[in-house]
């Protein structure tokens, strides 16, 4: 490095990775999955000085049981079929939300948001597909995943307070168990299996439909 070139600003180094880690979870699959959101959260506390809040997350995390030794892509093998990264990115996004850094492309109104915490589960007792959450809820906050409706992606419901916890509604695309692999996948639409309450349990804070209910994974005796 030459006397002459100029290194970024802290503003615009800080600027930067507030934008990579919304890339990051929003797309988490193209970017690295839950190491790299790791890397980009880690990088992004350094840069204001509060590397100690990952520390509290992470027991608050543990307190949760959503984040076993096997990381949080662990918790969520107890509860969904296999393919978490939209899942898990959005059990960090839960924390990027509280930080001011995650950018919601709607947020909700107080009244919208108690309208859908107090209809979720009456809601989530029949089948949904994708199309039935956004007709219900509207457009999300932030869709974790792909436009694609092949793929599984999650949505996630926000308001502008970061004190009030996210909801969250993970969808499933794929292939049946003891089926052949196939493209594209049988489902037009991806399935609703679970809504989610940010900040709650993992032992608590699904609510599943009667296919997530189907496919959720055997539980040890």
């Amino acid at each position: 490095m030459s006397a002459t070139d100029k290194l970024a600003s802290s503003d615009e180094i800080h600027a930067y990775l507030v934008a990579r880690l919304n890339d990051t979870l929003r797309r988490p699959g193209m970017w690295g999955g839950e190491l790299a959101i790791q890397l980009t959260l880690d990088h992004l506390l350094f840069v204001e000085s509060r590397q100690g809040a990952w520390d509290d997350e992470r027991r608050a995390l543990e307190r949760r049981e959503a984040s076993p030794p096997t990381g949080v892509a662990g918790a969520f093998e107890h509860f969904l079929p296999t393919g978490h990264d939209t899942r898990v990115a959005s059990v960090y996004a839960e924390f990027a939300h509280r930080q001011g850094w995650l950018k919601l492309d709607r947020a909700l109104s107080a009244e919208e948001y108690a309208t859908m915490l107090a209809e979720i589960d009456t809601w989530a007792a029949q089948d949904r597909v994708w199309a039935d959450v956004t007709s219900a809820f509207g457009v999300p906050s932030v869709l974790f995943g792909s436009t694609n409706p092949y793929y599984g992606k999650t949505l996630g419901y926000a308001t502008a307070d970061r004190s009030t916890p996210m909801l969250f509604f993970h969808l499933w695309n794929g292939t049946d168990p003891d089926t052949k692999p196939s493209w594209p996948p049988s489902h037009e639409q991806p399935l609703l299996l679970a809504a989610r309450r940010g900040d709650a349990p993992f032992t608590t804070g699904f609510t599943f439909t009667p296919e997530g209910r189907r496919r959720r994974p055997a539980q040890d005796e």
